[in-house]
């Protein structure tokens, strides 16, 4: 929205087709178009119609919703009040779910806290990639018949292709940010 509070359709188009590294040229023949209606549109010197509009969101991989949505009203930073805790006292965790509502994201990343001897509940094989990094302490992945020792300030990173968890170290208990892409937890 300029000063007006008019909505500048053309630039947002232009930032759209920039981010996807496309000339006004390459996004024209997608929508078969012309280049001179693209460069005037992005100069907001013409308006398309609402079907015009549909079919350019499209070839640039986005909707009216997506497009028409402000994205200066999304939370980009969140503290300890908005996240989410759950408790397995059999298991012996604390998982925080550091981002709230992440299933509807590329990745869903969430704070573990294993007691001494605890453990995450045993995950099937899926699709995707996990990635993690200990806080402190000491964890062990156990990834199908192998056992992974990783200790504070190291990082893993696997593809769940076989049935795992995490269990903590007897002596220490262990604190380690999860990553899970897709979201899983």
């Amino acid at each position: 929205m300029d000063s007006s509070g008019k909505m500048e359709i053309g630039s947002k188009i232009k930032e759209l087709r920039n981010k996807k590294s496309l000339t006004q040229e390459e996004l024209a023949d997608r929508c078969e178009l012309s280049k001179g209606f693209i460069s005037q549109l992005e100069n907001d010197l013409t308006s398309p119609s609402i079907a015009t509009l549909v079919d350019i969101l499209q070839c640039l991989g986005t909707d009216l919703k997506e497009f028409f949505t402000d994205k200066k009203d999304e939370q980009i930073v969140f503290g300890a009040a908005d996240y989410f805790e759950k408790q397995d006292n059999e298991l012996h965790n604390t998982v925080e779910w550091i981002i709230p509502n992440a299933q509807k994201n590329m990745m869903e990343p969430i704070r573990v806290t294993l007691e001494k001897g605890g453990s995450t509940y045993p995950d099937l094989p899926h699709e995707g990639e996990e990635f993690g990094y200990v806080l402190s302490g000491v964890i062990y992945i156990v990834l199908g018949d192998r056992t992974l020792k990783v200790k504070k300030g190291e990082s893993f990173y696997f593809r769940p292709d076989s049935s795992h968890y995490i269990k903590a170290g007897e002596k220490t208990g262990a604190v380690f940010l999860w990553i899970s892409t897709p979201p899983n937890f």
